[in-house]
């Protein structure tokens, strides 16, 4: 264990690994829920009669770990002590993303869906620093419970990194005397709305298309009359809850509005570098284990009458993957330590290249280290008798979430050259 790890978290990860060991291996076990983690993963995790939705049986063994997770103290670590959460900094779940993800797939960490027995909530977050009281009181306790759940509307048909742009418009409109907004686009990749009892909405209320001023964040209710999904999008990572969702004359009223009028991404922005740099400890994690796999597999297969292991081409490929393991590792959770002496606005402006660079390294070798297990493992490696390909399609998506490969090497090249930054 790192050096950097404060002595408080190693001993939060041997009880959480002991948790997971007397709590959700034997609901795993149970039945025949291994059908959810075997090599029948994603044919019963998907409702293919459904629009290739979550099975409802998937989700709801997920949700009952979480219950056991919310008892045990586990789920809410990342929450403030005011919510009754663990206060973790960004190093604590820089550690403890990188812990359960070395695991490999179970109960206590799905990266397919960002299942996790200790919950990030960046939405309960916003609303605790966006929202008025009312908002806070509506939203907080219930997000927290699990009795809300927010979507994300930002992405747009045609325009993903480029949310400037984005074309879904709202206009002042008054009803019945109650002054609100009318709201009229379509989003993307609306993750989780089938569930939702909400959906953060960015529209453009005001100001010229590219500007970062004049887009707004509304809170829209779901269902709302207006607001449908078109289209269930299948992708290369099954199932999916991510949709097309037409917002056609949506009406809220003001007290809809989170966070300032025309100011709406800020709240977009709120949560980015957090989310950056533990989606880079997960990534981290899944290099780890198929790192360790790998390993493991070579010394004990047989080729040619020799352990696997003794061929340098195999020695070398994965020596490589452990060597950049170890220096993206140091270079992460030394930024995350260095996130938690800093406010949000010095982090953007100190550290927000260096939180790219963990990142944009961090979600490469996580899928360079997976497609290195397959080939270790050969026709094994290849079949879903082994996670690595499971490993593979989740990881893929990283280098295309929470900012693109290329977004994170402009936000790089920004600082490097001086166009952006100290610098």
């Amino acid at each position: 264990m790192s050096s950097l790890v404060p002595a408080r978290i190693r001993e939060f990860l041997a009880r959480l690994d002991a948790f997971i060991e007397a709590e959700l291996k034997p609901l795993e076990a149970a039945g025949d829920n291994q059908r959810f983690f075997d090599h029948r993963r994603e044919y019963a995790r998907t409702d293919w009669d459904r629009e290739g939705l979550p099975h409802a049986d998937w989700e709801a063994l997920l949700a009952q770990a979480r219950v056991l997770a919310r008892e045990a103290g586990f789920l809410g670590f990342a929450l403030p002590a005011e919510y009754g959460g663990g206060d973790a900094s960004n190093l604590d779940m820089a550690v403890v993303r990188e812990h359960l993800a070395a695991k490999g797939i179970g109960l206590h960490c799905d990266l397919q869906n960002e299942h996790s027995i200790v919950g990030n909530f960046p939405t309960t977050l916003a609303f605790r620093d966006f929202g008025s009281q009312q908002q806070r009181d509506a939203f907080i306790p219930g997000s927290i419970e699990g009795t809300i759940g927010v979507a994300f509307g930002l992405t747009e048909p045609e325009h993903g990194s480029d949310a400037t742009w984005l074309e879904t418009t709202a206009v002042a409109e008054s009803r019945d005397g109650v002054a609100g907004w009318c709201l009229n686009g379509t989003k993307m990749w609306t993750t989780g709305i089938h569930h939702a009892t909400h959906v953060l909405v960015f529209a453009r209320s005001d100001g010229k298309q590219g500007s970062a001023r004049g887009i707004t964040c509304f809170v829209v209710p779901n269902p709302s009359d207006g607001l449908r999904i078109e289209e269930w999008l299948w992708t290369f990572n099954m199932p999916t809850d991510h949709p097309r969702v037409a917002v056609d004359n949506v009406w809220v009223p003001e007290s809809a509005i989170l966070g300032e009028p025309g100011l709406g991404l800020a709240v977009a922005q709120h949560f980015v570098h957090e989310n950056r740099i533990r989606q880079a400890a997960s990534s981290l994690g899944t290099a780890r284990y198929c790192i360790a796999e790998s390993v493991a597999y070579a010394r004990e297969r047989h080729t040619f009458g020799k352990p696997l292991a003794g061929n340098q081409a195999i020695q070398f490929s994965l020596a490589e993957l452990h060597a950049d393991y170890e220096l993206v590792k140091a270079l992460t959770f030394q930024v995350a330590g260095e996130m938690d002496q800093m406010s949000k606005r010095e982090v953007a402006e100190r550290l927000s290249d260096k939180v790219a660079i963990c990142n944009y390294r961090a979600n490469k070798l996580a899928c360079e280290a997976a497609d290195a297990a397959i080939q270790v493992h050969g026709a094994m490696g290849y079949s879903r008798y082994k996670q690595f390909e499971h490993h593979y399609r989740h990881h893929r998506r990283y280098r295309i979430t929470e900012g693109s490969d290329e977004i994170q090497l402009r936000k790089i090249a920004g600082h490097l050259f001086g166009f952006i930054g100290p610098r």
